[in-house]
């Protein structure tokens, strides 16, 4: 190797490293990080400590409800992005609906495991159809929308992978949910569902970043579209001189 060679092989170095960083930061955006797996998690778990300890429905389900109401005021008080703590409070306000009406506290994360049931179906389906789930999801993060369809191949493989991840793993948790949701007890059920909210998330996550951080770099269209509208402004300038200058000289 020739000295010529290492500032490029540190140039790209920098170049994977500034790659996974840029991936790290879209996966964190899209999904909420460690404080959206809190917001997910902290409602259902309050859940099921209090019906553990006094099998009352009303107070279980009114005490979940609050921490997720709480937890969107926490985040609009800090100016904060609310996407994720109100997705929580609609899918908690499902629940304490369901659980309400059929007096069963176990129906109280049915909303969670169908919205589960779906998601993986729609993973699997739009990745079938070549249009997978998890591209749609970050392709605006990346400012590449849906450029990896048709003019960035690699990546769009790199999506599938992912897609095919996630949709396998949400029902590999519904293949275990499920069955228990029939046979198990309502304290039983909800202490496994609790601890099967993170491990499979984090899995699903984790592959994504493997697959995209080996994938070709996004496309950004936003800049594709700035250098466009720049270079049209600076062709306009420049015949508007040169007519300006043949007006001169006539």
């Amino acid at each position: 190797m020739t000295s010529l060679d290492k500032p490029t092989d540190r140039e790209a170095t920098d170049q994977d490293a500034e790659s996974r960083a840029v991936t790290e930061a879209a996966l964190f955006e899209a999904f909420g990080g460690v404080r959206g797996m809190v917001e997910t998690v902290v409602p259902g778990l309050l859940f099921v400590t209090i019906f553990t300890i006094n099998k009352n429905l009303h107070v279980s389900a009114i005490a979940a409800l609050a921490v997720a109401l709480l937890l969107v005021v926490v985040r609009l008080a800090m100016k904060d992005t609310v996407k994720h703590a109100f997705s929580g409070v609609f899918g908690v306000a499902f629940g304490v609906v369901f659980a309400m009406m059929t007096g069963n506290a176990k129906n109280f994360y049915l909303p969670g495991m169908l919205y589960t049931l779906g998601m993986a179906v729609a993973y699997i389906v739009t990745t079938l159809c070549g249009v997978p789930l998890i591209g749609l999801i970050l392709g605006p993060i990346f400012k590449e929308n849906l450029s990896w369809r048709t003019r960035n191949p690699g990546r769009k493989k790199a999506y599938a992978k992912a897609s095919w991840a996630w949709g396998l793993i949400l029902l590999a948790k519904c293949a275990v949910l499920f069955p228990m949701y029939w046979w198990a007890d309502t304290t039983k059920f909800g202490w496994v569902l609790i601890a099967l909210k993170i491990p499979p998330f984090l899995l699903a996550v984790w592959l994504t970043w493997v697959f995209l951080a080996k994938a070709p770099a996004p496309i950004d269209v936003f800049a594709e579209m700035e250098a466009e509208e720049q270079a049209e402004k600076e062709a306009k300038a420049a015949r508007k001189e040169a007519g300006a200058r043949h007006r001169r000289e006539a």
